[in-house]
């Protein structure tokens, strides 16, 4: 009877512990979810930064503003690599779950690459549509110069100008789509973090 007795209560002490381990998991894994959600107004917050900079062209507001979004997704970066470790260690053994992290954490990486790039080609423009300058002119007298960049218009260079073009928007709706990839693997990777926190909360 009182060997009866004891298992029930090592039971008991392992049922709770099991209790305990899923709590802190549930945990872990909400605080990751929230990390994204900040990760996602960084990105909101980028994105009309550049939308105002694109229209006012103040580089100074939108060079500190990429700034603090930077900070801001080392800090993320930094917690999510801190929770991976957590996640592999003796107390939880979850690898799959660490692996799931880790895989958002590649994807995170590339889509901030992709936005960067994306935001590169906007800031340049469609070819046919940059600004001309006069820093290759030669300039002979101080009020009198020979523009380098005026020519007469040739149809060879009307074809190299929409090839160009074309060049640009095949680059920039490329990149564009691949964030939209990007983005449609992150939220199905949170989508199984959901469905994890989920089953942990029925046991």
């Amino acid at each position: 009877m009182e060997v009866l007795g004891k298992e029930v209560e090592a039971m008991a002490i392992e049922s709770e512990e099991s209790c305990t381990r899923s709590s802190r998991l549930v945990d872990l894994l909400r605080n990751f979810l929230a990390i994204q959600q900040r990760r996602a107004e960084a990105y909101a917050k980028l994105r009309s930064g550049f939308a105002e900079y694109m229209v006012s062209g103040g580089d100074l507001a939108y060079q500190q503003l990429c700034g603090e979004i930077t900070v801001e997704f080392n800090d993320c970066s930094r917690q999510v690599l801190e929770m991976e470790s957590l996640l592999l260690n003796p107390d939880f053994c979850r690898d799959d779950l660490a692996g799931l992290l880790k895989a958002v954490q590649a994807q995170e990486k590339q889509k901030l690459h992709l936005t960067a790039n994306i935001q590169v080609l906007k800031k340049a423009g469609r070819p046919s549509e940059r600004l001309v300058t006069h820093e290759n002119c030669r300039f002979r007298k101080p009020a009198e110069h020979e523009c380098m960049h005026v020519h007469e218009i040739t149809e060879a260079m009307g074809t190299e100008d929409a090839e160009a073009n074309a060049e640009y928007e095949n680059a920039l709706n490329e990149s564009i789509r691949k964030v939209q990839d990007v983005v449609t693997t992150i939220n199905e990777h949170l989508e199984e973090v959901r469905y994890e926190i989920e089953a942990l909360e029925a046991e």
